[in-house]
C-alpha cells in the first residue's frame, strides 16, 4: 500500500481551544492534523510494513469510543482502514469543537490533550489502526475533576520524531522545521 505523495494529499490543521476539563491544543501547542485520502485503504493492509516504524508503531485496530477522551502521555496517529464516521474533536459541548467526517484512507494525528470521540459510524464498519511512538502506551483521561498531572504529562509527552506517513518529509516535519 503505497501512500499518496504529500503534494496529492489535502492536509488540514486545527488548533482546538480548551474547554471544561479538555486541554486540547493549549498545552502542547500542536495542531490536530488530518491527511485526507493519504492512502488506498483496505482491512487487509499490514501497516507495520509500510509506516515509518521509528515514528509510530501500530498497537490496535478498532473503531473509536463514543465517550470523549484524550491521552495525556502520547500523541496518537489513527489510520482509517474501513468505513466512514463523524468524529468530534475538542469535546462534545465545546463551542469551538471540530466535527469531521473521516473516510477510509484518511490519517489523523491527535496531539496529547486533544479530546476525541465517535459521533456516528455511517457504514457500520468504521475501523482505524491506532499507532503511537515506539515505547509509548496511552493513558485514558475524560476531562473530569481529579485527573492528576494532566498538564505536566502533556508537556512531558513529547512529539513525533518524523511524519507518521512519509518519515523524514511531510507536514509534521515541514511544520517543525518552520517553527
Amino acid at each position: 500500500m503505497p501512500f499518496n505523495p504529500p503534494d496529492r494529499v489535502r492536509v488540514s490543521r486545527h488548533y482546538i481551544q480548551p474547554w471544561a476539563g479538555f486541554p486540547n491544543s493549549s498545552v502542547c501547542n500542536k495542531p490536530l492534523y488530518i491527511y485526507h485520502g493519504a492512502f488506498s485503504a483496505s482491512r487487509d493492509i499490514d501497516l507495520s510494513s509500510v509506516i515509518p516504524s521509528d515514528v509510530v508503531v501500530p498497537q490496535w485496530e478498532y473503531s473509536m469510543y463514543t465517550t470523549s477522551h484524550f491521552h495525556s502521555n502520547t500523541p496518537e496517529v489513527l489510520f482509517v482502514v474501513s468505513g466512514s464516521a463523524d468524529l468530534c474533536f475538542g469535546g462534545p459541548d465545546n463551542p469551538h469543537k471540530l466535527l469531521q467526517l473521516l473516510k477510509a484512507g484518511d490519517v489523523v494525528i491527535v496531539p496529547p490533550g486533544v479530546a476525541h470521540n465517535l459521533v456516528e459510524d455511517r457504514d457500520g464498519d468504521f475501523q482505524m489502526v491506532g499507532c503511537y511512538p515506539p515505547g509509548k502506551s496511552w493513558d485514558m483521561c475524560y476531562g473530569k475533576k481529579g485527573e492528576k498531572d494532566v498538564a505536566s504529562n502533556i508537556e512531558a509527552a513529547g512529539w513525533l520524531k518524523g511524519d507518521p506517513v512519509w518519515g523524514d518529509k511531510g507536514p509534521v516535519v515541514d511544520d517543525a522545521r518552520s517553527s
